[in-house]
This record gives C-alpha cells, structure tokens and sequence, in this order.
C-alpha cells in the first residue's frame, strides 16, 4: 500500500521492511509495533478519561445539566463493574468453547511462500475498509480512500448542530442508519470475491459511506432552520 505513495513510496517500503525484502529485520519491527500499541492505546483512554473528568460530558439537549450531577462511585462504578463481569463473561466463553467462530478457513492451511492465497483478506474489523481500497481500480485511489475511510471518522466532532442528540433530527437520523447500513454492507463485501457483482455493490456502498460525513452537517443545518 505504502509503494502507492509517489516518489516517496519505494523508500518508504524499504525503510519499513529494513532491506529490500521481507526479512527478520521486518519481523522485529512490526512484532515491536504490535508490542507497543496496546500500551498507547492505554495511554490514550487515560488521556480520554483525564479530559472528561475535567469537562464533563454532554447530555441529549446539549444544556448545563450540573445540577441533574450524580457521584461517579457508587452509581457508575457498579455499573461499569457489572458490564466488566458480562464483556469477561462473554470473551471466556468464546475463547473457552468455541475458539475458532471469528477465524477464517485459509488461517487453517499451512503456509506456502511461493503460493499467494487466493481470496486474502483482513480480520473481520477492517473489512469494511477493505472493501473501499478494492473497490477503486487505481492503486493510489484505493490507498487515499482507504486512509479517508479511517482519518474521517475523526470529522465527527466537527459536525455542530443546535442539539446533541439525533432524536430532534429525523433526516439526520435517516442519514445515519444508511451509514450503519453501508457499513454493514462493506463489511460483507470484503470477505467477498473481488467479481461482479460485488465490485460495484462495494463502490455504491463506499459512495454512501463517505456521503453521511459530507452530507450530515448540512442536512442538520437545513433542519435547525426549519426548527427556528
């Protein structure tokens, strides 16, 4: 994907994979990134956690609500508590009994390096992403569109409307359950062979996927001034 960049793509490879191929040197380093991105993870929900202790959150009306407060602890303590104990619950059981539900099949033959599989594809999360890239016959375009379809989803903070809940905004709400839909769509898509006619069902659902975030800020003008 990276080799799509121009001028720069073929440095960037081999600087990446410490040589001019796949060796051990690229090995240790993406074993390293995958070492260290659950502890920046980490440090991003405490920077999340940090900022809302120190702001609050919003509620549906987007109103100060500081005299509807409760304590955190008891209320939401036990709460999340009892959510921690179902989401333990849930993964034991999964990966306790039934292991290999989320697997892919070709996860089960044995590695060849001189044979590509078939149908590749990525876990089940980032299918959706993955439909859109296979979904632009250009290189480039699908390497674009595939670091949009992840980059604007940090768009959505940006989006200001005269309330904070969707509930007031019927249009808006239509606009969001064909984005969930596409979503949905492209998900299936990507474990899907890349053959007529899932090439231009996935290109007609990563059309409607970036038109919710272009769209939706103006449709909730439009109906804030219908509202006025």
């Amino acid at each position: 994907l990276v080799s799509a960049i121009p001028f720069l793509g073929e440095i960037i490879v081999q600087w990446l994979w410490g040589g001019f191929s796949v060796s051990n040197p690229t090995l240790n380093r993406f074993y390293s990134l995958h070492f260290l991105m659950p502890f920046i993870i980490l440090a991003l929900v405490i920077i999340h956690l940090l900022f809302l202790h120190q702001t609050g959150s919003s509620n549906p009306l987007g109103l100060n609500s500081n005299l509807s407060k409760i304590p955190f602890h008891p209320y939401f303590t036990y709460k999340d508590i009892m959510g921690f104990i179902i989401m333990s619950f849930m993964f034991m059981l999964v990966l306790k009994f039934y292991p290999n539900i989320f697997k892919d099949h070709d996860n089960f033959i044995q590695a060849n390096p001189m044979v590509t599989p078939i149908h590749i594809q990525p876990e089940w999360y980032f299918l959706f992403a993955y439909a859109i890239l296979r979904s632009i016959p250009s290189k480039l375009g699908g390497v674009i569109a595939l670091t949009m379809s992840i980059m604007i989803l940090f768009s959505m903070p940006l989006n200001k409307s005269m309330f904070s809940s969707s509930s007031f905004y019927p249009f808006g709400q239509f606009m969001f359950w064909m984005f969930v839909t596409s979503m949905l769509m492209l998900t299936w898509l990507g474990s899907q062979p890349i053959e007529y006619p899932f090439m231009i069902i996935s290109q007609i659902n990563s059309i409607m996927y970036f038109s919710f975030f272009f769209l939706i800020n103006y449709i909730n003008k439009l109906e804030d001034f219908l509202m006025n």
